[in-house]
């Protein structure tokens, strides 16, 4: 598949050629760490297979998940962040086996003033990123754990097209920012009520 089809520009494929000059694709493993808290942002990635995880951490080590990359999508706090010549304040990491297009911070401004698409690209990027983030907002906010428990396990399902996912309660504590036990105790009330199967490190959604 093309790059423009992959990211969805409707016009010529002139962008596409730019983007694939003057970038670098790097393939990453599950649970690789894409780019670090704290770290300088020199490139723009954008995902061409797999999916990438945002994450962020708190001054107690704990972490939240913040939102999902997946192909022909890109992280929009490192493009702000890359812009402004500022640090990342996320962490992403590698969901599943990853390829993705590196884009060098200092093309971003050309791309911008010689491309529309390409800027029409960014603020449908940080139109559906804003949403996303609100509903974190949201979650945390109002939401009791055991509907944001099961709200996560069926996003992490569409994500990856499956009913089954793999991963443990310590995981899922982890991208919720809760504790296990939490987790453990919530999904055992689930399964009592018949809205999903447990098994080792493996939860399927009925």
């Amino acid at each position: 598949m093309e790059l423009e089809d992959i990211i969805g520009f409707k016009s010529s494929s002139k962008i596409s050629e730019e983007l694939n000059k003057y970038g670098i694709v790097k393939t990453f493993k599950e649970g690789d760490i894409i780019l670090k808290e704290n770290a300088y942002i020199k490139s723009i990635p954008i995902v061409i297979k797999g999916a990438i995880r945002v994450m962020q951490t708190d001054d107690e080590e704990r972490e939240i998940l913040l939102y999902y990359i997946q192909a022909g999508e890109s992280c929009i706090m490192s493009f702000l962040g890359g812009m402004h010549q500022d640090t990342s304040k996320i962490k992403a990491i590698a969901e599943e086996n990853s390829e993705v297009l590196f884009i060098p911070i200092d093309k971003i401004g050309y791309l911008i003033k010689e491309y529309p698409e390409w800027l029409d690209y960014i603020f449908r990027l940080y139109h559906k990123r804003f949403e996303e983030l609100l509903e974190v907002v949201n979650a945390v906010a109002f939401k009791k754990m055991d509907a944001r428990i099961l709200s996560w396990i069926k996003m992490k399902c569409k994500l990856t097209n499956s009913k089954v996912i793999n991963i443990t309660h310590e995981e899922i504590a982890n991208e919720l920012g809760t504790a296990r036990v939490v987790v453990s105790r919530l999904l055992k009330k689930m399964e009592d009520e018949g809205m999903l199967v447990l098994g080792r490190n493996k939860i399927t959604l009925l």
